[in-house]
């Protein structure tokens, strides 16, 4: 999702976040669980006697290299310690220390993004089954309460019986079941977070209930688990806006028609979005017809996010199980999960490129970084600026229903079947009131030290003095999207005893999916003083980014919570200036797309076991067949009588799809894996539709911008190979590397193309923020298109070690760690405005760091268990941005860490209190401007997000 930070239009009509948001914690659903056979129809959870149980973080450490041993895949897990305490408050920040995870996005209290081996593309499960949000195609797992859950294992490879997307690997969190206990249980925890800088304490409550009974018909048990949370979040940054060209500040070196140091919009004389970038040395130059004239490099803008939200999340879910004899299990289970946000985000921003008022001597306004013609500070008088007032409201129903049974069939045969529906809904609206004013004088040190951005008007005090501001626009949008699955699914396992061939696997599953999408959007300006609509409509923020650099730390702004609760008043205000501008009774969401996406699965695959030079030799191959056929309705609206054009499309795609994985014991405790398997990532609904949404040309740059999606999409394809060891060098320790290669075959990339759009099609002809639409206009529209291939390699290396023998203090003392190098690359290609590719670059994946390490210290000891962690990730290029008309346009982060800790005391057998922490060292997340030779943290630092710490103190009680 791009966060476009260098335009105001990114600012008010960017798409908005995709958040797994839901309400109530009853009637809820619960999501399915369907098991790969990882256990039997008879399993038992006993305990023999006599056995040492093992307790806390260590315990959940040894559970997850019991499962790495035993899988046939590469896999990495993360196991609850006791009933839903896994050692975080999410699943995402659970599995930040898992080899080869890294995560980034801080924000709002949470971490946002989770990449395997630096690839996002995750296919997420819960107990096996396929589970998304709304239209999209993934579910945000941050969103899954670690209260819910019993373990989260990450699959790096993937055999013939699992689900064919997902080209980073699987994610499936399993959820508890009453089977899983021998008796009675109940478990209830409450959990205080305080979080920095919003300085503010939030709940999260959970309790679980479970119970088996013997009956006449069977075995029976049922669960029930809820979870509550609220965050009351801030999230502040400083940005300077885009690097663009200017003229020279000395009259001499101006080019005709041109004023010292005046902004070049001129396409022919510079190309916006050239990868390589403007040169940056002192003394270049740009040719201005035939003739050469020094040019200098500067932000055209500086900006201030002042961000507070609250966000809640119930969920629940129920489980019911049924063991009528020892040859059947059936489990019924429902599961809810919400979302629920609100958000208020302050921002003020002001151009720095306005010219024409410089004074008699242009080049005293400015200065340059050493040896370049990159301004580092400057003046501009009589600024023009505004600030916007951007209120999103957000939630989302997710309810998953599953019925599931396992049966014994004879001796040598064990059937699974499997049906589950699930629907999804998000909705969110989106409502942004602008105020301008022009600025007696405005000084910015784009970088004053450690990549932070200074700036200040010298009329400070105005800043909240609403008397001084005007109310410009108003933007007025919402989007509604909804989706369905209905899922049916059988598999078996053969026990064929045939020589070498010990098992045959087998399975069919047909999944029916359903997604849609709606939205609205309008604005208008009002041009009224903000003081003359009353005290009520203003609002003013404090103490903002006193941790980030010098900036203003208090500015009025449209109060958009008194706006969002009048919006009927707000909204008539603006139609008595502009009719067209709809009030809330006649405001209506307008469909966009309808996809129905059929999937067929059929797999084959084998078990052997032999021996090779006297050791074991594991084999595990089989083949996966997919077929999905999608039918497509796109609507078209026109922009002048507001009539519907449906049009439709279809399309339909098979694939083989192999695996195969060789695993050989050479010596006692190691084991040898080779594994080779395709897996696909099928494009997103949203990308595969063709009708335009265009933006406005708000920065006045002399064109608009605009996506249209791309019916003809095809899978990406990627071909993987992993090598690994593992050495379990005693009971509850191992050291164990992986080496790993992906290729990738059409990836989807984005197309920029300029299209002109007449005035019927136009939803901006009356706009008053851009040029003159009456004869249409020009967008540049972003497309995907397959047009890229790319290599991701790598090594992985893990280690988890209890040292024996230590001294009575230190018994109990261990230690986790892994280190992950990454290489990427991928072509990028490069259009001409008619769309045309006319070169290739070559460019790493977005969000591969080449390096990243974690390193935990774990203690055990009595009623004491404790942690703490170091996560460490190098810097990488996160997005390319502000390709309409900046330069260069690759975002880089700077590298990321953080310190987190926990502390659990064990006050008898039935409570606990915990004590944890997360980026104890209160980092920043900071980005800058890059590409070939162009650009550096120094002198194109692009902004700074203040992450902020938490600190959290639970109280858990169980019996």
């Amino acid at each position: 999702m791009d966060n476009q930070c260098g335009r105001i239009g990114a600012v008010i009509a960017r798409p908005l976040y995709l958040k797994l948001s839901v309400a109530t914690l009853l009637g809820a659903g619960v999501l399915s669980s369907a098991s790969v056979w990882a256990q039997t129809v008879t399993e038992t959870t006993e305990t023999p006697e006599n056995t040492v149980v093992v307790t806390g973080v260590k315990a959940s450490l040894i559970k997850s290299l019991s499962i790495k041993r035993n899988s046939d895949q590469v896999v990495e897990s993360v196991v609850a310690e006791d009933i839903g305490k896994l050692p975080d408050n999410n699943v995402v920040e659970a599995l930040q220390r898992v080899t080869g995870i890294q995560v980034t996005n801080r924000a709002g209290g949470e971490v946002g993004t989770l990449s395997i081996r630096g690839l996002p593309d995750v296919q997420t499960t819960w107990n096996g089954r396929s589970i998304f949000t709304a239209s999209g195609t993934q579910v945000a797992l941050q969103d899954i309460p670690s209260t819910l859950v019993r373990q989260i294992d990450v699959y790096k490879t993937r055999d013939a019986s699992q689900l064919d997307t997902g080209i980073a690997g699987q994610v499936d969190v399993k959820s508890l079941r009453p089977f899983d206990f021998k008796e009675a249980k109940v478990s209830v925890l409450a959990r205080e977070t305080y979080l920095d800088p919003a300085k503010k304490a939030n709940p999260q409550l959970s309790a679980m209930l479970s119970n088996r009974w013997e009956t006449g018909i069977g075995e029976v048990g049922a669960l029930v688990n809820l979870s509550a949370s609220r965050t009351k979040y801030r999230n502040e940054s400083v940005t300077p806006g885009a690097m663009v060209p200017f003229t020279s500040p000395n009259a001499a070196e101006v080019p005709p028609g041109y004023t010292p140091l005046q902004r070049i919009t001129d396409t022919n004389i510079w190309t916006p979005g050239t990868h390589a970038g403007l040169p940056s040395a002192a003394g270049s130059t740009l040719d201005f017809n035939g003739k050469a004239y020094p040019y200098y490099l500067a932000r055209d803008a500086v900006f201030q996010s002042d961000v507070e939200g609250e966000r809640e999340r119930p969920a629940a879910n129920i489980a019911l199980q049924w063991k009528p004899n020892s040859d059947s299990v059936y489990t019924f289970e429902s599961m809810y999960n919400g979302y629920r946000d609100k958000s208020f985000n302050r921002l003020l921003f002001s151009f720095v490129d306005w010219w024409g008022d410089l004074g008699s001597n242009p080049a005293s306004t400015i200065t340059t970084f050493p040896g370049t013609n990159i301004i580092k500070s400057r003046t501009v008088n009589n600024v023009y600026g505004f600030n916007s007032g951007d209120y999103t409201t957000s939630a989302t129903d997710s309810r998953i229903y599953a019925l599931n049974g396992k049966w014994n069939v004879g001796d040598r045969l064990r059937l699974e079947g499997d049906v589950a529906y699930q629907s999804s809904t998000y909705h969110t609206e989106f409502t942004a009131t602008r105020i301008d004013r022009v600025a007696p004088s405005i000084n910015v040190d784009f970088n004053a030290g450690g990549g932070n951005t200074a700036f200040g008007f010298n009329d400070n005090a105005d800043l909240t003095n609403a008397s001084k501001w005007n109310v410009a626009q108003f933007y007025d949008n919402a989007n509604r999207n909804k989706g369905s699955a209905a899922t049916a699914n059988l598999s078996g396992v053969f026990d064929a005893d045939w020589g070498a061939l010990e098992t045959i696997h087998f399975g069919a599953r047909f999944d029916d999916r359903k997604a849609s999408e709606a939205n609205r959007t309008q604005s208008g300006t009002l041009n009224r003083n903000l003081a003359s609509l009353g005290p009520e409509y203003s609002s003013t923020n404090s103490n903002f980014g006193t941790d980030i650099s010098n900036v203003p730390r208090s500015w009025v702004e449209p109060n958009a919570y008194y706006i969002r609760d009048h919006i009927d008043d707000w909204r008539k205000m603006f139609n008595a200036t502009d009719p067209n501008f709809l009030t809330t009774d006649k405001l209506s969401l307008q469909k966009t797309f309808e996809v129905e996406e059929k999937t067929s699965n059929l797999f084959l695959m084998g078990n052997t076991q032999t021996e090779l030079f006297g050791n074991r030799l594991r084999g595990n191959f089989g083949v996966r067949y997919v077929k999905v056929k999608t039918d497509m309705t796109f609507y078209k609206v026109d922009a002048t009588t507001k009539s519907v054009t449906p049009s439709s499309a279809s399309k339909s795609t098979s694939k083989f799809l192999p695996s195969l994985t060789l695993m050989y014991d050479p010596a006692k405790d190691v084991v040898m894996r080779a594994n080779y398997g395709e897996t696909l990532r099928r494009p997103n609904f949203g990308d595969l539709n063709p009708v335009l949404q265009l933006g406005d040309d708000v920065s006045k740059v002399g064109y608009g911008s605009g996506s249209g999606g791309n019916p003809d999409l095809k899978p990406t394809r990627s071909k993987n190979l992993d090598l690994t060891a593992e050495w379990y060098f005693q009971k509850d320790s191992a050291l164990y590397g992986t080496v790993f290669k992906r290729k990738i075959d059409g990836l989807v990339v984005g197309l920029r193309r300029k299209v002109h759009v007449d005035p019927a099609n136009d939803p901006f002809r009356n706009s008053t923020s851009g040029g003159d639409h009456t004869n249409g206009y020009d967008y540049v529209i972003n497309s995907p298109v397959n047009a890229s291939d790319g290599t991701i390699k790598g090594v992985e290396l893990g280690l988890i070690y209890f040292p024996k023998g230590l001294p009575s203090l230190l018994d109990g003392l261990g230690f986790q760690g892994s280190f992950t190098r990454l290489s990427s690359s991928q072509n990028v290609p490069d259009a001409n405005d008619a769309g045309e590719i006319v070169a290739q670059l070559e460019t790493p994946f977005f969000g591969v760091s080449n390096r990243s390490y974690n390193a935990t210290m774990a203690y055990e000891k009595g009623p004491v268990s404790a942690r703490l962690s170091y996560v460490w990730r190098s810097g990488f290029l996160a997005a390319n941005e502000a390709a309409l008309f900046a330069n260069p346009i690759g975002i880089w982060r700077h590298p990321e860490k953080s310190v987190d800790m926990q502390v659990s005391y064990k006050i008898n057998d039935n409570m606990s209190v915990d004590i944890s922490g997360v980026n104890l060292t209160n980092e920043m997340q900071q980005q800058y401007y890059h590409f070939g030779n162009a650009g550096n943290a120094q002198t194109t630092n692009f902004g700074t997000l203040q992450i902020g710490r938490s600190v959290s103190v639970g109280l858990r009680w169980k019996m």
